[in-house]
């Protein structure tokens, strides 16, 4: 990076987000507004790029943006009680949607062994099952 800074495109290219995404950031408060040299177009600093790769971890962890924003806010060396918090409520979701998942993935596989059981002699279990109606809610 120049002593100057990073034009909006070059730091979306830095992270491997678009230029709009930023500008989302922006609306959102995740990232502030860089400040403009007399008119200019907005220049980025290592403060933006390290926020921005912040986010885009995160991210990668399963955080919503709002989570993301919290996370930020905590980042000041006082909030680890609150953001271990955060990631404790997001891993319990997580745990949650392994759980789900390994369930459709069960009964999935039990229907797939079905079709290939039925091999034609019976309607396909597998549209057969689908075609149920659904239990009341």
């Amino acid at each position: 990076m120049d002593a100057q800074g990073m034009t909006i495109g070059a730091l979306a290219g830095r992270v491997g987000v678009s230029v709009e995404t930023i500008r989302y950031y922006h609306r959102r408060g995740l990232l502030p507004l860089s400040q403009r040299a007399a008119g200019r177009v907005r220049r980025y600093g290592e403060d933006s790029l390290q926020r921005l790769l912040f986010i885009k971890r995160a991210q990668r962890l399963g955080f919503t943006l709002d989570e993301i924003a919290a996370l930020l806010v905590l980042n000041d060396k006082t909030g680890c009680d609150q953001a271990r918090s955060v990631a404790e409520r997001r891993l319990e979701e997580i745990e949650a949607r392994m759980r789900d998942l390994s369930a459709i993935r069960d009964t999935l596989l039990g229907l797939i062994r079905r079709c290939r059981s039925a091999r034609g002699r019976t309607a396909c279990p597998l549209i057969s099952t689908l075609a149920q109606p659904l239990p009341p809610a």
